[in-house]
């Protein structure tokens, strides 16, 4: 068992979430009585979420996409009541990490995604409101694109949908997280030949063929599963609590 506030400032220092602007309310949105014995962790602040973490014990949830958002709670009425009702009831935390945890260099979803698919000379790249948040470098060698995807799709358990419009062949490689499409342009000044990101979306398309460059689109919550994880290990080591990710498997 540990206390909930050590843990919470524990997040806080290592996520650096006070450096980085954000629509999101980063850190503890929801209190409970202020101790955890058990920890999941979710890339989204969902009911169906919060019920699978309640029934395997949960007291503390970490998630990438939390319920507070600008005024979002700005009245608890409807889906903004049964959620926050739901956690209440069952004495449940709530903490959440955005953009902190796309950007931090050991946890992060861009940081952990660029290690597993085996890049090197990591760079910073695609400015949000100041601070650099992904990451881009190179593959080993040069690869085919179509392989390059395969890989990609074993390593998020998804299926990704390509946008072939640069070289057929790809060693430079750019990564955003989730919803990235707005860095498409600065990777094609970069002379990136893939960007990858996770949500589709038509600005993307667009961008990505009149800049003449390959993207591949693995899926929002996929890309965005590995920041999550690693925060909870990461708990789990410090204090040694029990710390399980939930993966509700979206395919989105």
């Amino acid at each position: 068992m540990a206390d909930l506030k050590k843990i919470v400032e524990f997040l806080n220092g290592e996520m650096r979430i006070e450096e980085y602007p954000d629509s999101s309310h980063n850190g503890l949105q929801v209190e409970n009585g202020g101790r955890v014995e058990k920890i999941c962790c979710g890339v989204d602040a969902s009911l169906e979420f919060f019920a699978v973490a309640q029934k395997r014990g949960a007291d503390l949830l970490i998630c990438h996409h939390g319920i507070s958002w600008g005024d979002s709670l700005k009245q608890i009425t409807g889906l903004n009541y049964r959620r926050l009702a739901f956690l209440i009831k069952h004495d449940i935390a709530l903490y959440a990490c955005h953009i902190p945890l796309d950007a931090h260099s050991q946890l992060g979803n861009n940081a952990l995604l660029f290690k597993a698919l085996g890049l090197g000379g990591r760079k910073l790249f695609a400015d949000y409101r100041g601070k650099p948040i992904g990451y881009y470098g190179h593959l080993p060698r040069s690869r085919k694109l179509s392989l390059f995807r395969k890989r990609v799709e074993k390593i998020l358990g998804t299926s990704a949908h390509s946008l072939e419009f640069g070289r057929d062949t790809i060693r430079t490689v750019g990564i955003v997280s989730g919803g990235g499409s707005d860095w498409i342009e600065e990777a094609d000044r970069l002379k990136i030949d893939l960007f990858l990101t996770g949500e589709a979306s038509l600005v993307g398309y667009n961008t990505a063929k009149d800049c003449g460059i390959n993207v591949i689109f693995g899926g929002h919550y996929a890309t965005e599963s590995f920041g999550v994880r690693a925060l909870g290990a990461a708990v789990e080591k410090k204090y040694r609590l029990k710390s399980e990710f939930i993966d509700l498997k979206l395919p989105f």
